[in-house]
């Protein structure tokens, strides 16, 4: 029995419906941009594995790290204890993120990454005796699939079953040039008639909805104004974070920095699940103080793990290296070339860009998860490249060591999709 068949008889795979979808293609290896099947075919990974290898499968620099502190210490409770990776690990990200961080506290992943947010921001209220309860998160976006993240996510695909059990949140239109006056009063109206704890959202790019993209500078406006009211902001850069959108953070775009950070995916370079909530001396001192039940009293067993710390580090170093700098920048034009070429094509509704992050729609009507969405995949994928559509948007978020060849390959493939349709 060959493993696609043993994979059926036990596995219950993310975001699938089994009896519609029962075959999961085997990859045994994986090298740069490359994935391999069972049978040798190889495959461009064109989304660098949901955006967590972004230098390159099995990259030599950080698994070599990763196998020498394997003998030194392999895990270790971090209440109570500390570590050199993780102190290392600290130094390092102070140095890249926004300068108004100054704490950071470890959990597993994306989702918990925002769970943890939120719950800083609610108790940070109630240590200083206010009661605020309700929270702003911005219409279609996704910050993962616990409760408290699948609370603020406004994507009803994901989270239909459990919306009954929610946190309470309002939502609101992403701001832009034509509504940011209306949708600035609305803002202003919900923190001035309820006891608003925070204003979450993703910066510049909303992953799961479709890459949607916005300006910095009318996020800018909210934040000012959520500032002022001490409501605590929440950047979710668990997509965006660590170069991808040209910056290190989305946030540097932003003059007006966030209270709080999530970071996940790419922070490992895909070698093992972390996930980071940052914070701004503010908000830490809010927890700060003689009496225990002002702590913070949340914890993941595995955090801070010294092997994903090292791996952490390395992939931090990496990016501030002149070839992965040098990389973004060419993958971005090569991006900014091919969108020149294909924008004005009949079966393409419209482009979109930031970094090395590419996004196109289709002038097709169709389900997010429907037939002519696999019709899309199954292309892709007959001819070597990994792209997975989100309805008919198709877009690239490769990884930083991408050669010209393998962009140029992407290239033609969706091109000739588009011939097809």
């Amino acid at each position: 029995m060959n493993l696609q068949e043993r994979d059926k008889k036990y596995l219950w795979h993310p975001l699938t419906q089994h009896k519609l979808h029962p075959n999961h293609l085997p990859i045994i290896k994986a090298k740069g941009s490359i994935l391999t099947d069972d049978k040798g075919k190889e495959y461009i990974d064109g989304i660098a594995s949901w955006y967590t290898c972004m230098y390159g499968h099995c990259n030599p620099i950080i698994t070599s790290k990763v196998k020498a502190q394997l003998d030194r210490l392999d895990q270790v409770v971090f209440s109570g204890f500390t570590h050199q990776p993780a102190v290392e690990l600290s130094e390092a990200l102070m140095e890249i993120l926004p300068e108004n961080q100054a704490k950071i506290f470890f959990s597993d992943n994306g989702s918990t990454s925002v769970d943890v947010a939120i719950k800083m921001a609610l108790q940070y209220h109630f240590n200083q005796g206010e009661k605020r309860g309700k929270i702003i998160a911005l219409e279609g976006g996704f910050h993962g699939d616990t409760f408290g993240a699948m609370s603020v996510s406004g994507l009803s695909v994901y989270n239909g079953p459990f919306e009954a059990f929610f946190i309470d949140v309002s939502r609101i239109p992403v701001p832009n040039a034509e509504n940011i006056e209306v949708v600035k009063k609305q803002f202003q109206h919900l923190l001035q008639t309820e006891n608003i704890a925070a204003f979450v959202f993703e910066p510049l790019v909303q992953g799961a909805s479709a890459m949607f993209m916005y300006k910095a500078k009318y996020l800018d406006i909210l934040i000012a104004i959520a500032h002022k009211n001490n409501v605590v902001t929440i950047a979710d850069e668990v997509m965006t974070g660590f170069g991808k959108t040209g910056e290190n953070f989305a946030s540097d775009y932003l003059e007006n920095k966030p209270d709080i950070l999530c970071l996940s995916k790419s922070l490992t370079g895909g070698i093992a699940p972390m996930a980071l909530t940052t914070c701004s001396q503010k908000i830490y001192d809010a927890f700060y103080a003689d009496d225990i039940g002002k702590g913070f009293f949340h914890g993941h067993t595995y955090s801070a793990n010294p092997l994903t710390c090292t791996a952490a580090l390395a992939s931090i170093e990496l990016l501030q290296t002149k070839e992965i700098q040098q990389n973004i920048k060419r993958i971005t034009r090569s991006h900014q070339e091919f969108d020149m070429r294909i924008k004005n094509h009949s079966k393409v509704a419209s482009t979109r860009q930031l970094g090395i992050i590419y996004a196109l729609d289709l002038q097709v009507k169709m389900e997010r998860y429907g037939n002519l969405r696999d019709q899309l995949f199954k292309h892709f994928m007959d001819n070597g490249v990994f792209l997975r559509p989100l309805g008919n948007t198709i877009y690239i978020l490769a990884p930083f060591v991408i050669t010209d060849n393998q962009l140029n390959k992407m290239y033609d493939v969706i091109e000739s999709l588009l011939d097809t349709l």
